[in-house]
């Protein structure tokens, strides 16, 4: 019989919620574990860069919890891209941790999977959405995950995804290395009142407050050249907020659901150099069938 877990990709920091917000949306990896094998061997059209045995980041988590798992041969899909802001490999490292949870019958809690991605991972904001489905606040010190599961404002969510890569690393060396006391705690107000407003429902406040982010935002920008041509004409259009899907290049964009084909419409026109995608929230996160 064929297992299949999937996960869905995920749009982390919403503007001011820096390494401790996400939020699951509709586009997926899949596994699927066919026959043991002596060795493990992954099927993939992830380019040559992406391993097909036990280098794999898959399996090289799957081990990290389990050591002793059977080797498999798994077929692997994904339209989650790679290094665009959107999860991907995160999406496969909560993967990993269902791999080991179904093949040993572990029976993990969500919260044990969340404590365990967050340390593979090094923080929360895209693994807990990917695991738990929604919109995820979560907080990871290394030993301790807290997080609460919410459920996303309704929502429109249109992303571009650029044609380019932008390496995590990359992105992270634009950041300052340390923030004045002032500047930090005008930074922690605007995310407390945003989170707020996303808990409460409020979208114009939460938008509002999101695009006045001072944690990463104004230090990244410029590696996107797009993001600043689609915020003006989406804000024009009626958006709730546009921000840089976790450490970009993707630009989301968050707007009553009747506007996003009129916000796609406009920004077409500008022909940018990767593609307009419309998404919507995935409530589930990491799902298993066999």
């Amino acid at each position: 019989m064929t297992l299949t877990i999937s996960v869905p990709a995920t749009s982390a920091n919403l503007g001011p919620g820096f390494d401790s917000i996400g939020l699951a949306v509709s586009r997926f990896l899949r596994i699927e574990v066919l026959q043991p094998l002596d060795k493990w061997l992954i099927h993939h059209d992830l380019g040559p860069d992406v391993p097909d045995d036990e280098k794999n980041l898959l399996i090289q988590t799957a081990l990290q919890v389990e050591p002793n798992l059977t080797p498999h041969e798994i077929k692997m899909t994904s339209d989650i891209p790679l290094a665009r802001g959107l999860g991907s490999s995160s999406s496969v490292i909560v993967a990993g941790i269902e791999l080991a949870n179904q093949l040993a019958h572990l029976s993990l809690s969500d919260a044990e999977k969340l404590a365990i991605a967050s340390q593979v991972e090094g923080h929360p904001d895209n693994v807990a959405p990917a695991i738990l489905g929604g919109l995820v606040i979560a907080h990871s010190d290394g030993c301790d995950t807290h997080y609460v599961a919410a459920n996303m404002p309704e929502t429109g969510l249109l992303a571009f995804i650029p044609d380019y890569e932008l390496k995590t690393s990359d992105s992270r060396n634009a950041l300052p290395d340390s923030f004045a006391y002032k500047d930090s705690v005008a930074a922690s107000s605007v995310a407390n009142v945003a989170i707020a407003a996303l808990l409460t429902g409020d979208m114009t406040l939460a938008g509002k407050l999101m695009s006045q982010d001072k944690f990463h935002e104004p230090y990244r920008r410029h590696l996107v050249p797009e993001f600043e041509k689609i915020r003006d004409i989406a804000s024009e259009k009626g958006a709730y907020v546009t921000y840089l899907s976790g450490a970009g290049p993707t630009v989301m964009v968050l707007a009553a659901t009747e506007k996003i084909k009129l916000i796609k419409s406009a920004l077409e026109s500008l022909q940018l150099p990767g593609q307009l995608v419309e998404l919507s929230v995935d409530t589930i996160g990491v799902k298993v069938e066999n």
